[in-house]
């Protein structure tokens, strides 16, 4: 499936990709209720099936199989009918009449790798970790497609980073290699907007502060989820601003691959259900360019990993 959230007259809603279509998840598996087994049916789906993405990756197995069973239905019901619905219902809407947000809004955690790409240390000018390195980013900083990023006035070097992210959708304390890739619920592109000044000067360097302004974590557009035919280690990914490619790699590049990372991570931390972990960026940073490159006011960030689509945010400063 290729999940996200969406709002709609300012409600956000679990939605899902469906013939060029955003479908209200919610909604449809009532209405498939409703149809095979009466009002019943419709009362209790409600405390089976919640209409936000945290409650649907804390509901596992049982709301993975609802929301499967709502995109059958729509699939066995006559083209007119959907097309009828699209655009004019609560189950079907045109792109234009929803604003995308990020698949998880508000993550528990939000965990980022640093120098996971080889080349990207080596431009960095430091050495190719040996165990990974980790700082984070707090919720606030999230935003969806579309929304702004916002330059603030206390930084001059605000740079750009694509990266895949993977959501967590099982709990786990003390993963085994084996076990990873089951905890993971799905993949999205992430921006890992940064401000170098801070990160590597400023208070004698501080990633954590360089990297989690609000709005310095750009998420979307969808969460494909890890069921679908993606292999997550062997993903094009690029990032493109105004229209010109200043970082194009694979995921087959990442010093520590998923499983990997899940393993090291849970031996610390227990993962939960919305966890979002940020794998890397490869190179071609803007601070490591002669000269450097910054984001500044008025530009256009996209994020395009292959498979997943394109998170586009636009950049206006403070």
């Amino acid at each position: 499936m290729r999940l996200l959230t969406f709002e709609i007259n300012g409600c956000p809603r679990l939605g899902a990709e469906w013939n060029g279509r955003i479908v209200d998840l919610q909604n449809v598996a009532a209405l498939k209720e409703l149809v095979q087994f009466g009002i019943p049916a419709v009362q209790n789906l409600a405390d089976r099936f919640p209409s936000d993405m945290l409650a649907y990756l804390r509901g596992g197995s049982t709301t993975r199989s609802i929301a499967l069973e709502a995109l059958g239905f729509l699939n066995e019901l006559p083209e007119d009918v959907t097309q009828n619905l699209a655009g004019n219902s609560t189950l079907l809407y045109r792109e234009d009449q929803v604003r995308r947000r990020a698949p998880v809004p508000r993550p528990g955690k939000i965990v980022c790798i640093g120098l996971n790409y080889r080349d990207h240390a080596a431009e960095s000018g430091m050495a190719v970790p040996t165990e990974p390195v980790v700082f984070c980013k707090y919720n606030t900083s999230v935003i969806g497609p579309g929304d702004p990023i916002v330059l603030p006035s206390t930084s001059e070097q605000v740079d750009y980073e694509a990266e895949l992210v993977f959501v967590i959708g099982k709990t786990g304390h003390n993963i085994s290699a084996a076990d990873a890739m089951s905890h993971v619920a799905g993949y999205t592109c992430g921006h890992d907007v940064s401000a170098r000044d801070y990160q590597l000067k400023r208070g004698g360097g501080q990633w954590t502060m360089g990297k989690t302004f609000d709005t310095f974590a750009p998420m979307g557009p969808v969460l494909v989820t890890a069921d679908e035919p993606l292999d997550p280690h062997q993903l094009p990914i690029r990032c493109v601003v105004n229209g010109e490619t200043l970082q194009s790699s694979n995921t087959e590049q990442f010093v520590f691959n998923i499983p990997e990372t899940i393993v090291y991570l849970s031996h610390i931390m227990t993962l939960e259900p919305g966890d979002v972990v940020f794998t890397g960026t490869p190179p071609g940073v803007g601070f490591a360019r002669k000269p450097p490159v910054f984001l500044k006011n008025g530009d256009v960030a996209e994020i395009q990993i292959d498979g997943i689509g394109v998170l586009r945010n636009p950049v206006i400063g403070k």
